[in-house]
């Protein structure tokens, strides 16, 4: 368990008292917008400060009234988690454009003593809040002058802060690995794609889908990556000329093979090298001209805006929310205005103008046709994304394959986790590009040891993606009992590398066959683990394979009790007061119950890794029922499955059911292994496909390395290697490293990066506690070209 670090630093000290903070949406909508004002608002109540809804964006700050700036109190958020759009509005307004505009709008803030600002929106509204913030003492002065304000109101007045927050589904913005409101729009798209392929497969139909994202392709380019789709067009990447025979000949090459359908996404910026847009019919027209095949035309539109947040959206949100209220405590005269972006799995200040300028290069590059530095500038992930598709989408003839002669076999290990058959197909394509001989292995090392091992073609992996579970079969049975027969399937089918898929139990196999090469030459190869499980409990890495699904599964279900915690909340809202006890999967790793439950706005989340005895018990049910006695209709309360062996769910169930008599009853339930199981989220589809393909390129590179004297002969703690996303950066670390870092009792890392939210949590849902800033408060630099190991995209 994590230890208390002397190192850490707490916000104790940081009060709003005095402070005025207000918020507001501005531009489009974005899914997960009102997490961010729910987190803005009660981190600012927490801290002292007064804090104002601003309704309807600028529009609200221009006219003014007790009606569009309005004070929040802790309630007013209320229920607001799970609900997409923005409640408090968004407008585009052409007054706050002009300078008589911004003077209303600034006597309409000094009236109510505001000057901290947290603005939600796209570069459009950050840009109009920086230059808002430059003219703010010449505003003042003008108001002054104009006998509307008071010289000391002024003074008192004199510096507005601004702190922003990219809320975007077109993913645009430069600076941040993902805006929020992006991964929401990616779970509409797939979830269309999904249901378009049952019939497109029933009927051999092509399906030409036009998604949204401006002058920005990600949504089309991911969500290509998300279901494997044959052909992409993006704005960024425009497709060289005669494109149209490549394309065709990619789709009948494809049914050729016998696939009963085709999948082409355009974004709907696509254009050609000449400028000119490709649009969905344009492409649907080329297909049935050229082919002849029966094709459909799908025009997304505004559903990708709509529906409820993903649980990654409201909880980049909510860390997003707390962080820029952090800021604005911090800030002073001198600070630039920052935004508040996500790098990795780390919340970032980076100072506003610099982002935007960036953001600008990009469409500049883009009129100049300077393409492949537009790549560049969207940033390594985008880059990485769009090589990843390429080499996935695109097989090179036989004749232009490089000939390695190296068999690789993959493996999945211990329980399912969706996206698993991503990575499986990630690393069988990357394979067969790199020139291996692939070899898929059935029912993990059990599989192995009994010879179930065939080799995979590149077709044979065709529209695992979107599948969920393991196609390959995993079981948890460990290597070290049968390393003799292991041994010789082998030798027997000469495998030279080995890629394991796996949670924990994967892990321990890592480490088994590790130590068997003192005995076993033929363990003496490359061997690389990629992290799966949805309790994600593995060292060495913070995000696992399928931990994504398994939240959204959670928020779903605690949303309807029986059926998929948002539509339980719903169920209780406008009835009688309820709480609901929900037991989680993980183990003992409280992952699950301390995410899921800040995604799902949880009064209490009960895990392993934080001790809790009767007397935290009775303070939570004490302090929820003060919470219902006032206008709060429901409560919510997670356990982890193993998070105490004696205060098991049915007694926290029939502790807050006496304890809370007259004030709300309970309902509980488990959720079980519907945790584990559905189609991946387009996070782990692409999370999944993307370390599989880095992961197959390190084992290329080991193969090439080892290869002495007519064989393979890898021995070094570093040919065995863990791919994980540690903070900022995708790492390989040898498995051997990872053992002092590791609890093999329970079964889970001695220290784990998502503690650090469950105080949020807590704040969140009205306790006093100590939340740590360590990793906040220093305002960096946009980096242009970042290290290649730094890929970092954990968002994708």
């Amino acid at each position: 368990m994590a230890q208390p670090d002397s190192k850490k630093v707490f916000f104790e000290n940081l009060t709003g008292a005095g402070k005025a903070i207000a918020v507001l949406t501005s531009g489009g909508d974005a899914q997960g917008m009102n997490a961010a004002v729910r987190a803005v608002v009660r981190m600012g109540i927490y801290v002292g400060a007064k804090v104002y809804f601003i309704r309807e964006g600028y529009q609200g700050m221009v006219d003014g009234g007790e009606d569009n700036i309005k004070e929040a109190t802790w309630e007013s958020v209320s229920s607001m988690l799970q609900v997409g759009g923005t409640v408090i509005g968004s407008a585009r307004c052409k007054e706050f454009r002009s300078h008589e505009g911004r003077l209303r709008a600034a006597h309409h803030l000094v009236e109510k003593g505001i000057t901290n600002l947290c603005v939600i929106g796209g570069d459009g509204s950050l840009t109009g809040a920086n230059l808002f913030r430059e003219e703010w003492s010449g505003l003042l002065a003008e108001l002054v002058e104009q006998g509307l304000i008071s010289q000391d109101s002024s003074q008192k007045h004199s510096a507005l802060h601004i702190v922003g927050m990219v809320g975007s589904i077109d993913n645009d913005f430069c600076g941040t690995d993902m805006t929020i409101g992006t991964d929401s729009a990616l779970h509409r798209i797939i979830e269309v794609v999904d249901a378009i392929m049952t019939t497109a497969q029933s009927h051999q139909r092509t399906f030409v889908l036009e998604v949204m994202g401006r002058h920005c392709g990600y949504l089309a380019l991911v969500s290509a990556l998300a279901c494997g789709a044959d052909w992409v067009l993006i704005p960024e990447m425009p497709p060289e000329d005669g494109w149209e025979d490549k394309m065709c000949q990619k789709l009948s090459a494809t049914r050729s093979r016998g696939t009963r359908l085709n999948i082409i996404i355009v974004a709907e910026g696509a254009i050609d090298r000449h400028g000119k847009p490709i649009t969905s019919s344009i492409v649907k027209d080329l297909v049935v001209k050229c082919l002849g095949f029966d094709t459909r035309v799908t025009i997304l539109g505004h559903v990708q805006r709509g529906g409820t947040p993903s649980a990654f959206d409201r909880i980049l949100a909510s860390r997003m929310g707390v962080e820029a209220v952090m800021a604005l405590l911090e800030t002073t005269a001198n600070t630039p205005a920052c935004v508040v972006s996500l790098c990795g799995n780390q919340s970032v200040r980076l100072p506003l103008m610099e982002c935007v300028q960036m953001t600008q290069e990009v469409q500049k590059a883009m009129d100049e046709k300077k393409f492949e530095e537009a790549v560049k500038l969207r940033g390594r992930s985008f880059e990485n994304n769009l090589r990843t598709y390429k080499l996935l989408a695109h097989r090179k003839p036989e004749s232009e394959l490089p000939v390695s002669n190296f068999n690789v076999a993959i493996l999945n290990v211990g329980a399912p986790a969706a996206g698993m058959n991503a990575a499986v197909r990630s690393a069988v394509r990357v394979g067969i590009s790199e020139g291996h001989k692939m070899f898929a292995v059935s029912d993990g090392f059990e599989g192995l040891y009994k010879g179930q091992i065939k080799e995979i073609k590149w077709a044979d992996v065709g529209g695992w993606t979107g599948q969920g579970g393991s196609l390959l079969g995993t079981k948890r049975t460990l290597p070290a009992k049968h390393v003799d027969k292991i041994a010789e399937q082998m030798r027997l089918h000469n495998i030279n590398a080995l890629l394991v898929i796996g949670g924990f139990e994967a892990f321990e196999c890592l480490l088994q066959l590790y130590d068997a090469r003192a005995t076993h030459e033929d363990f003496c190869i490359p061997m690389c683990m990629l992290p799966a499980t949805i309790s994600n409990n593995v060292p060495g890495t913070d995000l696992s394979i399928g931990a994504d699904t398994a939240l959204n599964a959670i928020v779903e279900c605690v949303w309807c009790v029986c059926q998929t915690c948002d539509r339980i909340k719903q169920s209780a809202s406008g009835t009688k007061r309820r709480v609901f006890i929900i037991e989680t999967m993980g183990g003992y790793c409280g992952y699950l119950a301390s995410v899921g439950g800040l995604a799902a706005g949880a009064d209490a989340a009960y895990i392993y890794e934080e001790p809790f005895d009767i007397r935290d018990l009775q303070s939570n049910v004490e302090h929820l029922t003060e919470k219902m006695k006032t206008s709060i209709q429901r409560g919510l309360v997670l356990r982890n499955e193993n998070s105490n062996e004696n205060y098991t769910t049915d007694f926290i169930y029939q502790l807050y059911s006496e304890e809370g008599r007259g004030v709300f009853d309970c309902r509980k339930n488990v959720l079980g292994h519907m945790q584990q199981g559905g189609a991946p989220s387009p996070f782990d589809r692409n999370f999944g496909t993307k370390i599989s393909a880095k992961a197959m390129q390190w084992i290329t590179k080991k193969l090439t390395e080892t290869f002495r004297q007519g064989r393979v002969f890898a021995n070094t703690e570093d040919s065995c290697c863990l791919l994980g996303m540690r903070r900022r950066n995708l790492v390989f670390q040898p498995v051997v490293q990872l053992k002092d870092d590791t609890d093999f009792v329970h079964r889970i890392p001695k220290e784990q990066w998502w503690l650090k939210l469950r105080p949020l949590m807590k704040i969140l849902a009205k306790y006093r506690t100590s939340y740590d800033v360590s990793d906040s408060g220093q305002l960096e630099h946009v980096v242009r070209n970042r290290p290649k190991e730094s890929d970092a995209s954990v968002a994708m």
